[in-house]
Parts: structure tokens; C-alpha cells; sequence
């Protein structure tokens, strides 16, 4: 019964200690999802309108100048930009971005990945480690990215997957990460990267007409290149402050399950502790009951 006891104590003890971590690990991430989330926030807006002008100005360009970046050709070899975290213990947030990236390329790559045409560029650890081990052709480059997260080095992933669909070593560029909702919301997607993806036309809709000062192929040169990396970084923006949020969420539940059992084992103890008092009572009055006897 003494052995039974001590079992407890070390339990509810080791749970305790386990509890004070997570309860840590939550007001760490709480307080680095504050700043990831004004950055996102503050980001989004201005590199969703980019975005789309980027892409009204390929629409409406009808062959008068030629977009290297917008050039459209059969699909042979793709490239995933897919971006996970460094860390663990976030719940299913790594697991859900490489289910996409799985997906999507099952989905849509199956013949190129078959002939091995399906190459991977990880921006965190998490994603480097676990696709490696699917047999993916995966390229640690820039997995260490989030380390040092700067515009400068997303600008340099960015300008590196730019080249290569330059040069026409890949026929088409994807990311996939998790679109920040909130602390609680991650929603996760496979975003067209390159080429630059064209606005679908409306019969009868009218013909955005812009007018371009300097020269219309001087500024897209000056400004294409500047909107792909914008792209880039609200995409991973958007990831760390997810990655935070999750990881957030998931040690608030760690906590609420730790103080669940031990409330467990607290009843568990105290029963114990009443049985062993029950039987030491039994014990002494069975005793005294001898020796008067």
C-alpha cells in the first residue's frame, strides 16, 4: 500500500512539473503571436492588392510585351516552396501542411512526380525532416530560414525560385502554408506562384485600361520581381504567426488535460491514503482486542 502511494505522489508530481512547462510554453508563444500577428496584419492588406494588380496588368497585357514570369507552357517540372515551422508541440499545424503538400501533389503533379520532376524547397525544419523521410526530392536551402526571419532572406528564396523558372528548369512554382485566421484558426493552402496566375475573363466585362508611367515595360521589370517577393514574405508572415498560434492553443489544452488528471490522481491518492488509514485501524483495534482477549 506504501509502494502504491509513492507511485501516486511521483505521478502527481510529474504531471505538475510537466504543467508548469506548458503553462510557460503558452505565454511564450502568446507573447511572440502578438508581434507576429500585428506583422501579418499590418502586411496582408498591402501585399494582397499587389497581388492582384500583378495580376490584372498580366491579364490585360494581350501579347504586348513579353513576361518572362508569366509565361505559360507545359507543365514538366514543379517546384513546392513548402513552409512549416522549426519546432514541434503546435498539434496537427505541421502535420496539415504536409498533407497539403502530399496532396497537392497527388492531386495535380502525379505524372511528374512519378517521372521525378516534383522538386521540394522547405523553409522550416519540420516539413525538411519529414518529407525527406516520404522519399521526396526536397532541397534544404532555405530550411533554416525562420531563424533569421528578415525580408532580405525571404527576397533571396524568392529571387532564387524566380531564376530557375527563368531559366526553365521549372514550368511551374507552388506554395503551400497556413493562412493565419486567428489563435485558434489556421486555413491551410496551395498558392500559385509561378507563373503569375491570370485573372479569369468575364464576357462583357471591360478591358482594365492603365496607364504607365515611365514605359509600361520599363515599370513591369522594376516592379514584378518586387510583388513575387512581397508574395513570398506575406506567405511565410502568415505562417509563423499561425505556427504561434497553434502552439499556443495546443499547450492551453496540455494544460486543461495536466489539471483533468490530475484531479485523477488526487482522488486516486486520496483513496489509497483512506484504504491504508482504514487498515492500520483495523490492525490496532484487532490488536487491542487480542491483548485484552
Amino acid at each position: 500500500m506504501a509502494g502504491q502511494l509513492k507511485e501516486v505522489r511521483n505521478r502527481i508530481k510529474s504531471v505538475q512539473s510537466t504543467q508548469q512547462i506548458t503553462k510557460a510554453m503558452k505565454m511564450v508563444s502568446a507573447a511572440k503571436l502578438r508581434r507576429a500577428q500585428d506583422a501579418i496584419i499590418q502586411m496582408r492588406p498591402y501585399a494582397k492588392k499587389l497581388q492582384e494588380m500583378l495580376s490584372n496588368i498580366v491579364s490585360n497585357a494581350d501579347g504586348d510585351i513579353s513576361i518572362k514570369l508569366a509565361d505559360e507552357r507545359p507543365v514538366e517540372n514543379i517546384l513546392l516552396i513548402v513552409i512549416t515551422s522549426d519546432r514541434g508541440l503546435a498539434g496537427a499545424y505541421n502535420a496539415n501542411i504536409i498533407k497539403m503538400a502530399k496532396q497537392t501533389i497527388a492531386e495535380k503533379y502525379s505524372i511528374q512526380f512519378k517521372k521525378g520532376n516534383v522538386a521540394i524547397w522547405n523553409i522550416g525544419k519540420k516539413g525538411y525532416e519529414s518529407l525527406s523521410k516520404s522519399g521526396y526530392k526536397t532541397s534544404a536551402t532555405y530550411k533554416d530560414l525562420f531563424l533569421d526571419l528578415r525580408f532580405e532572406n525571404v527576397q533571396a528564396a524568392a529571387q532564387a525560385a524566380m531564376k530557375a523558372f527563368e531559366n526553365k528548369e521549372f514550368d511551374a512554382v507552388e506554395i503551400v502554408y497556413s493562412e493565419f485566421k486567428n489563435a485558434a484558426t489556421q486555413a491551410f493552402h496551395s498558392e500559385a506562384f509561378l507563373p503569375i496566375p491570370k485573372i479569369q475573363k468575364i464576357e462583357g466585362a471591360k478591358k482594365a485600361d492603365f496607364i504607365f508611367e515611365p514605359a509600361k515595360e520599363e515599370l513591369i521589370a522594376e516592379l514584378m520581381p518586387k510583388i513575387l517577393n512581397t508574395q513570398l514574405y506575406k506567405a511565410v508572415l502568415d505562417a509563423n504567426a499561425s505556427e504561434h498560434g497553434a502552439r499556443m492553443t495546443a499547450m492551453d489544452k496540455a494544460s486543461e488535460n495536466a489539471n483533468e488528471l490530475l484531479k485523477s490522481l488526487k482522488i486516486s491518492y486520496n483513496r489509497a491514503r483512506q484504504a491504508a488509514i482504514t487498515t492500520e485501524l483495523t490492525e490496532i483495534v484487532s490488536g487491542a482486542a487480542a491483548l485484552q482477549g
